[in-house]
């Protein structure tokens, strides 16, 4: 898992995208065992006022229904470490593994993900920290409203 993963390179794309919008910049993208990618999408919750519209559940929503062997060996790249909502869809889906952009702004249920056997691999990227520090910098009533759920 790198930097250079169409999967990666999609969810940092929906990351920029968000911030364009005026959005939370997180993005995910979810990737099939051999490679295609099933959905992809960013965090609505500002431009939509949205509580649940995370960027791991908008790509879920976007990938559409999809019977359960769909998901088998999947993997879920986001930007930053997902939230507990997201968490628990990453192990309702049975979601493999989960790469991370960044965790430094903020750490989600990593330990939970772990537990529940799924991969947790962490590029520690240095522009999805930027887009959030950015992000967090210019606005920070949004992030309290957000760290606070």
């Amino acid at each position: 898992m790198s930097e250079h993963d169409a999967g990666f390179r999609a969810a940092l794309e929906e990351a920029k995208q968000g911030a364009g919008e005026g959005g939370i910049p997180i993005g995910a993208c979810l990737v099939s065992k051999d490679g295609k990618i099933m959905g992809r999408g960013h965090n609505m919750r500002v431009q939509k006022k949205s509580a649940t519209l995370h960027a791991e559940i908008s790509t879920l929503e976007n990938a559409g229904r999809l019977p359960a062997s769909a998901y088998d060996g999947a993997t879920m790249y986001t930007t930053l470490s997902p939230c507990d909502m997201c968490t628990g869809a990453c192990i309702l889906y049975k979601v493999a593994r989960v790469v991370m952009g960044e965790n430094n702004t903020f750490i989600g249920g990593e330990s939970t993900l772990k537990q529940h056997g799924i991969e947790i691999v962490n590029l520690k990227n240095a522009e999805c920290e930027a887009l959030m520090k950015k992000f967090i910098t210019e606005h920070p009533e949004d992030w309290w409203v957000i760290m606070r759920g």
